[in-house]
């Protein structure tokens, strides 16, 4: 990869048991682009991402964010990795008994010192760059599907990270909700040169704000590249996944069989 690459996996594996989630899986995620990492649901795309914010350790492999392998580092050295990164998950993970603005400014409480007319403002614009101005005080409890996840996003941001890391950012939206999210995506992307982390089932969602591709399947990470060259893929199970909803080009070359079946 010419790009720089943030994030680097070399050999990572992991097994819970007999079970072999991840084996032997290498990529590079440059910095300022979106990665998508796509595949049927109980792949090991959550288990990967765990392992690149140091919430799990590989059983063998490195995971390096920089110049720090969070498979080897101290406790104080994950932890200044860390802040460095932020998170928005399924759901949006909002606390209901705080309003929306609250949610936002929550990261700004335990990690700065700025004051609360300070915590406020930052969020506020927060709230503003993702399309909700005026909120800040709105219950969480009563906000759609929607607004929970740009809610979500805008606390994600609010510590202006390097690394914003997306867990299924489309679940549980309709359509429309969903190309919402993939064009604030697409534009924080350009705002503030984030690198952006995104693990999704949805594939239209990935070919739209995805600069980079990687499917995992049986362990192993069985392609990736950019989006043009991840559609001209030669692997069988990735066309056989990506067909579903994407009108493909013809491979160049024979088909890759990848041992398996697609549920």
């Amino acid at each position: 990869m010419a790009e720089e690459p943030i994030i680097r996996l070399v050999g990572v594996s992991k097994a819970f048991g007999s079970t072999v989630v991840l084996d032997d899986v290498s990529l590079d995620i440059p910095r300022g682009r979106t990665t998508a990492i796509i595949g049927p649901s109980g792949v090991g795309k959550s288990v990967l991402i765990k392992h690149i914010v140091g919430l799990l350790q590989p059983d063998a492999g490195e995971v390096w964010i920089e110049d720090v392998d969070m498979a080897r580092a101290s406790t104080r050295q994950m932890n200044e990795v860390r802040k460095r990164f932020g998170m928005l998950f399924q759901g949006g993970a909002l606390f209901d008994s705080l309003s929306a603005g609250e949610n936002v400014a929550f990261p700004l409480r335990y990690h700065t010192r700025l004051s609360e007319a300070e915590r406020r403002r930052v969020a506020e614009e927060k709230l503003a760059l993702v399309d909700l101005p005026g909120v800040f005080d709105r219950p969480t409890a009563s906000l759609s599907g929607g607004q929970r996840k740009r809610v979500g996003l805008a606390r994600a941001i609010v510590l202006e990270p390097e690394v914003v890391v997306f867990d299924e950012p489309n679940s549980g939206l309709d359509p429309l909700t969903s190309d919402t999210i993939d064009e604030l995506i697409g534009r924080m992307k350009q705002q503030l040169g984030i690198t952006f982390v995104v693990i999704t089932h949805d594939i239209v969602s990935a070919m739209s704000i995805a600069d980079y591709i990687g499917m995992l399947w049986g362990a192993k990470l069985v392609e990736y590249g950019t989006r043009e060259a991840f559609l001209h893929s030669r692997h069988e199970v990735v066309r056989r996944f990506l067909s579903r909803n994407v009108d493909l080009p013809d491979p160049v070359g024979p088909l890759i069989p990848v041992p398996g079946e697609l549920e």
